[in-house]
């Protein structure tokens, strides 16, 4: 079982930024790719960043240039840096890993960016 936790969502003006976290803990493969994917009101779930876990990282073309995902595997932690924030970038974002098998989820974190 793996328990996820995200943080760092809330409002923002266009432009500015957010920096999101989230924590993992329980039974985690190391070679775990981490994932960041968000769900704005009325759409589907859409892939925003995963990072490998020898560092290597993929975004979804909307938010390739302003976004950074990162991983610290000592803390089982994933972020994500973003910046630029456009009205668009609204929505819910979860957190994902897939481990031994299963794919888990955070609850999500909200995100709302303001024009």
């Amino acid at each position: 079982q793996v328990q996820l936790v995200e943080s760092g969502g809330g409002l923002v003006q266009a432009g500015g930024s957010l920096r999101l976290s989230c924590a993992a803990s329980g039974r985690i493969f190391s070679g775990s790719v981490m994932r960041w994917y968000r769900q704005a009101s009325g759409k589907q779930r859409e892939l925003v960043a995963g990072v490998f876990s020898g560092g290597s990282t993929t975004y979804a073309e909307s938010v390739k240039g302003r976004f950074t995902i990162s991983r610290d595997s000592a803390k089982n932690t994933v972020y994500l840096e973003m910046n630029s924030l456009k009205p668009e970038d609204t929505g819910v974002y979860y957190c994902n890993i897939f481990s031994y098998g299963i794919d888990y989820w955070g609850t999500g974190t909200l995100v709302t960016v303001s024009s």
